[in-house]
């Protein structure tokens, strides 16, 4: 039986440090391998890293523990470490994949827009007899109106023998997505019973394909309204470049929500109001409203912009006692970009070597940072390294190694650049010519 005393200080948890407190804890009474525990334990933990390592300590673990950790994939995007567990999920006696299951795996498609996989898991939920489950069914209508596959999602739809709000919603979202206002808006019309997610789906929807006319129309006909509903009628606004329409809605807003604060600070900072994105910020702080990793990411982008050392410091202070996790490739290619348009050339150079893996955009941010801070040789040294990890640079990465090069006085390592540059630039015209030249056969 588990020790009750464990629950409770599962869900009295504020920080990081508490979490490893109780881990430890947790370990000591020797329940590391309660099952019940430790999928309570992985609910309320916020790192990816952390939570894989818990998961991973487990002998055998069971499709319930399975289950949590692929909702907390999907919930931080992590695709590929979701399939990597999916294939050891299916090679394992104790756990195999079922109804709640596919439908955290299908959402991972949905968000990474991955149709090949998701048909894949589509085939798979067949052949063992989910295809009528309705919420694996729900999903895949999803599924397919994300990928704007939108003729086989209203075959899902359509062959569903049961259907909810959710699955309503998610077909009238995906005629949405694909444009088709007048298919969604007839969907609508359709749905048997609506609740207030429905509606607020219609108005995502018609804020994603740019009709903020229409948005604000159903905005204004709904019965009811809740956080949501203002949240992305904020965000629209705010992407719309409105900044006054949502600064005005959000304080007509009943109550607001870290989203709903996050959508006016993005937009602030999206806008080039980075001033108001740290005035919003610090009125959230007074509020004691805990800030998520979003809101941080959008708050570093606005401290790039003023360029701020002391705020700059700050807020990577802030970011160090929080309980947010740093490792996620957004939140420190964030960090990494403030700390260098800051001056803080040292701290982004700790960061970059500290990360796992590093992708073109962080590479660049840092080369551009020793390059802005005098440190040309440095930054060729690193375009270098780059290279040998077999990440492709684009065109943007060209122009900022020549910059680089510029600034330094590196004349031989901006012609050598240069030269690559074009000889890469051929070699893709040489590419295009012979494909187009076999198109004709």
């Amino acid at each position: 039986m588990s020790d009750p005393s464990i629950r409770t200080l599962i869900y009295s948890c504020k920080t990081i440090a508490h979490l490893h407190q109780l881990h430890a804890r947790i370990i000591r009474q020797g329940l590391e391998q309660d099952h019940f525990i430790i999928s309570n334990f992985l609910n309320i933990s916020t790192s990816i890293t952390y939570s894989t390592s818990v998961f991973n300590s487990v002998n055998s673990p069971s499709t319930i523990l399975y289950n949590v950790i692929f909702k907390f994939y999907a919930h931080k995007c992590r695709f590929e470490e979701a399939m990597s567990l999916y294939v050891r999920m299916k090679k394992s006696e104790y756990a195999s994949p079922d109804k709640y299951t596919y439908p955290q795996l299908i959402r991972l498609c949905s968000n990474d827009r991955r149709l090949k996989e998701g048909e894949g898991f589509h085939g798979s939920v067949i052949r063992i007899g989910l295809g009528d489950d309705l919420y694996v069914g729900s999903s895949l209508v999803d599924f397919y109106g994300k990928c704007k596959e939108i003729l086989s999602a209203r075959k899902v739809f359509d062959e569903m023998p049961q259907r909810n709000v959710v699955s309503w919603t998610a077909m009238v979202v995906g005629y949405l997505n694909v444009g088709d206002i007048g298919n969604g808006m007839r969907v609508f019309d359709q749905m048997p019973e609506r609740n207030v997610m429905s509606w607020n789906g219609v108005i995502c929807g018609l804020v994603k394909a740019g009709d903020l006319r229409n948005a604000s129309k159903v905005f204004d006909e709904m019965g009811e309204r809740n956080v949501g509903s203002f949240t992305v009628m904020i965000d629209g606004y705010a992407k719309a470049g409105d900044m006054i329409s949502a600064r005005e809605l959000f304080e007509k807003a009943p109550e607001v929500d870290i989203v709903a604060w996050s959508a006016l600070i993005s937009g602030y900072t999206q806008n080039g109001q980075p001033d108001e994105a740290v005035k919003m910020f610090l009125e959230m702080e007074l509020k004691n409203v805990m800030p998520d990793e979003y809101v941080m990411v959008s708050l570093m982008s606005a401290c790039s912009q003023l360029g701020s050392l002391d705020l700059a410091k700050r807020v990577d202070c802030y970011l160090s006692r929080s309980s947010i996790d740093i490792e996620q490739s957004h939140v420190i290619a964030a960090l990494i970009d403030m700390n260098v348009k800051c001056g803080n050339i040292d701290r982004a150079k700790t960061l970059f070597e500290q990360m796992h893996s590093r992708d073109l955009v962080t590479y660049c941010s840092m080369i551009h940072g020793l390059s802005i801070h005098g440190c040309s040789k440095e930054a060729v040294g690193l375009f270098n390294r780059m290279l040998n990890e077999k990440v492709i640079p684009d065109e943007a990465a060209f122009t900022v190694i020549l910059t680089a090069c510029s600034r330094g006085g590196l004349v031989e390592e901006g012609v050598h650049y240069f030269e690559t540059m074009k000889d890469k630039d051929a070699m893709k015209e040489k590419r295009v010519k012979k494909i187009e030249g076999r198109s004709w056969i």
